[in-house]
């Protein structure tokens, strides 16, 4: 007999982060395809060990960081999706944040949540994409898919499956390699984590 304690699985979805990336920590970027650490191999089976052998699908951001290290897991073949894509920076692409003017940079950090940079979007939009991307997914039938995207968007799984503020969402650190586990069930209200490595 089915429980409220207990919710049925749906699906079983590993998210990671991409492996380390070969930039300064002062230098803004999103969208800009940054270069990866040469210790990328030794990050790939670290990375592997953490996983189950087999998926039904795998999903990831374009981006190269990410394209990179969803192909050499070689788990299955990758499905990319624009919506797993980190925060574009637009004009804030590829500069130091000490770089960027005060009038600018000011009322972003005032209101992250729903501020642009210029050409840029908001957290709020990174959110709503990642949720439109968790909606699509729930309607297919895969029980454990793999999902190979960015920090940013991470960050938007943990808020929608625990019902956090958004604008707390950086007290949630996300390492480099990190692997989230995620079940999702009939009623998304019912989703929960179940593993953090």
């Amino acid at each position: 007999m089915f429980s409220p304690r207990y919710p049925v699985c749906l699906m079983e979805v590993y998210v990671i982060r991409h492996t380390a990336v070969n930039v300064p920590r002062s230098l803004c970027y999103g969208h800009t395809n940054v270069p990866l650490k040469d210790t990328f191999a030794q990050e790939v089976v670290a990375v592997k060990e953490k996983l189950p052998a087999s998926f039904d699908a795998v999903f990831a951001s374009p981006l190269e960081r990410c394209r990179v290290l969803a192909e050499a897991l070689e788990l299955g073949a990758p499905q990319w999706e624009n919506n797993l894509k980190e925060l574009n920076f637009g004009a804030w692409e590829n500069t130091h944040w000490d770089d960027i003017p005060p009038e600018q940079l000011n009322p972003w950090m005032a209101d992250f949540v729903h501020g642009k940079p210029p050409q840029g979007e908001s957290l709020q939009q990174v959110y709503d994409r990642v949720g439109e991307f968790l909606a699509q997914l729930r309607t297919q039938d895969h029980e454990r898919v793999l999902v190979v995207t960015h920090a940013g968007p991470i960050r938007c799984f943990w808020t929608h499956i625990l019902g956090n503020p958004l604008n707390t969402m950086f007290r949630i650190p996300v390492e480099f390699g990190e692997v989230l586990g995620i079940h999702l069930t009939p009623d998304s209200a019912r989703d929960s984590i179940f593993r953090k490595l």
